[in-house]
């Protein structure tokens, strides 16, 4: 399998994992660690789709433009062991 595949199946399983957690009730914090930077735009929307139906949802992303303009939370950019609110 070439590496977008495996991405794209290792996401699907922790995927998985997350709704198996939602189905009994339980709401799970939704991580995804610089994610959307490997997914095509197709695959970037439904990811978001994802995320926008979450309780809590954290995002980290080396490039904030990777991050889709609909996850409109509190951003925070961390530089130099400093964080701050963006914006």
């Amino acid at each position: 399998a070439s590496h977008g595949e495996s991405w794209s199946f290792a996401l699907a399983l922790r995927l998985g994992c997350y709704r198996l957690l939602c189905s009994d009730g339980a709401e799970p914090l939704l991580l995804l660690d610089d994610v959307f930077a490997e997914l095509d735009s197709r695959r970037r929307r439904r990811l978001a789709d994802v995320a926008l139906g979450a309780e809590q949802v954290l995002v980290t992303a080396a490039v904030a433009e990777d991050v889709p303009d609909e996850l409109d939370g509190a951003r925070f950019d961390v530089q130099d062991g400093q964080v701050r609110r963006a914006g």
